[in-house]
């Protein structure tokens, strides 16, 4: 079998690669090679085990890819020589390629030192439906879950289950949930909100031990609590799935992401990484960066496609941002750039302001909602480093704002002279729109 670009991997990174490929060389033959029969939206996992209630209603759809002519095979890359440009699948197929495109994302990562992860109904968080649909299956049978780690996946899950009626624990080895992500005044917020919802919250603990005789009955912590539980969920975090890469003699960074340049080229001619096996530097410290978010992934896949056979200095991927949102219940957390906290621990000089305020105007309005924003400025030019909502669902899309005033080296000015499109039903004030209150405050701390 022959191809001209070949995209391992149907994901994210896979299916945004592929399409984009097809849709700016129409007359290449594009192929997209996954295990997968059918694709999970990675972000909608944990809402299939309460709001949407099955796997079938959490997939990515085929039709994008089918409507530009793009071949999808159903199958596994088992080896890859570059030299030759060719590689071979599990079915026995011989494929040989023009142009290659990893984006083989990332694998559940549970560290060695937690003792009984064997047992039955202790399970991780893979982006695989039919594993899915086993703790869908059984989930009815649960009483008690213990959900270990705090991350957006554990928060998530945590409030899913809760839905349903199922007695949860979440437990987080860090002071406060979601706490690589937010500043603590915002975590604050979410962990009030998740326990008012019945969820049980446990800090600054690690799980010492997930005990059963063949299948979990409760968890140990390292302060000495002992947690019954029918069943754990592993939501500490993921790892690149870069194993093929590596044994195809591409480099892997010291993170284990596969080496790329801006253009998602690797150093191997004709190959590209997108997505969470491939590297990234944070877009304000330019340090390497361990953040895998489809979204993100969707911005390299697009970029690595653009660049397939032809560099545009202005198709690069200059940075993850990092634009995290998510809900407990009717509630919105979201965050983009550059936190307080690192702000401080990376020794930018910087100031910070905070405006609470409503998303509708007036507030009497039956929907409105409470809207916080902080922003976190550098002083020395005003440019925007980072920024953090809570309110409503419009919190979203605010927040896609504010990612776009951070990728554009927006500056407090940009923001105050701004004209923005507001309505009573849709929008908060014009005179008291928080993010621009927010832009205001920090004005006048840069005169002091």
């Amino acid at each position: 079998m022959k191809t001209d670009v070949l995209v391992i991997g149907g994901s994210a990174a896979g299916l945004v690669a592929a399409m984009t490929a097809k849709s700016n060389f129409p007359e290449k033959d594009v192929t997209i090679i996954r295990k997968e029969v059918k694709v999970m939206i990675p972000c909608g996992i944990p809402y299939i085990f309460g709001t949407i209630g099955t796997t079938d209603k959490n997939i990515l759809p085929d039709a994008g890819l089918e409507k530009l002519g793009v071949n999808i095979l159903i199958d596994e890359v088992l080896s890859v020589d570059t030299d030759a440009k060719t590689c071979k699948t599990k079915s026995g197929k011989d494929i040989s390629y023009e142009k290659m495109i990893f984006g083989t994302g990332s694998l559940p990562f549970v560290p060695a030192s937690i003792k009984g992860q064997e047992l039955k109904n202790v399970y991780t968080v893979p982006k695989n439906k039919d594993y899915l649909d086993v703790i869908v299956e059984k989930m009815n049978d649960f009483k008690k879950v213990v959900v270990v780690g705090a991350g957006f996946i554990g928060v998530e899950f945590s409030d899913e289950f809760n839905k349903k009626g199922i007695d949860v624990t979440l437990v987080e080895v860090l002071p406060k949930i979601m706490g690589t992500a937010f500043d603590p005044e915002f975590s604050d917020i979410a962990e009030e909100d998740l326990k008012a919802r019945g969820v049980k919250v446990i800090t600054s603990t690690k799980v010492k031990e997930i005990k059963g005789d063949g299948a979990v009955s409760s968890v140990l912590l390292t302060n000495g609590t002992e947690l019954e539980a029918d069943a754990v969920i592993l939501s500490i975090g993921y790892k690149p799935n870069t194993s093929l890469a590596k044994e195809s003699g591409l480099e892997l960074n010291e993170a284990g992401f596969i080496k790329v340049d801006r253009y998602l080229r690797t150093a191997v001619k004709d190959v590209y990484a997108a997505g969470d096996c491939a590297e990234k530097h944070d877009f304000a410290t330019g340090k390497i960066s361990k953040i895998m978010l489809a979204s993100t992934a969707c911005a390299e896949a697009r970029v690595a496609a653009f660049n397939l056979y032809s560099l545009s200095t202005t198709n690069t991927f200059r940075g993850t941002i990092g634009i995290y949102s998510t809900c407990v219940g009717d509630k919105a957390y979201a965050v983009a750039g550059l936190t307080e906290t690192v702000a401080k621990n990376e020794n930018f000089e910087y100031v910070t302001s905070m405006f609470a305020g409503i998303d509708r105007h007036p507030g009497s309005l039956s929907d409105t909602s409470k809207q916080i924003v902080k922003l976190v400025v550098q002083k020395c030019s005003g440019v925007i480093l980072g920024g953090a909502a809570y309110g409503g669902k419009s919190v979203g899309e605010l927040i896609n704002v504010i990612g776009f005033a951070i990728q554009s080296r927006m500056t407090l000015n940009d923001l105050l002279v701004a004209q923005i499109g507001t309505q009573p039903m849709l929008t908060a004030s014009p005179a008291a729109y928080p993010l621009i209150k927010a832009a205001d405050i920090c004005k006048k701390q840069m005169r002091t």
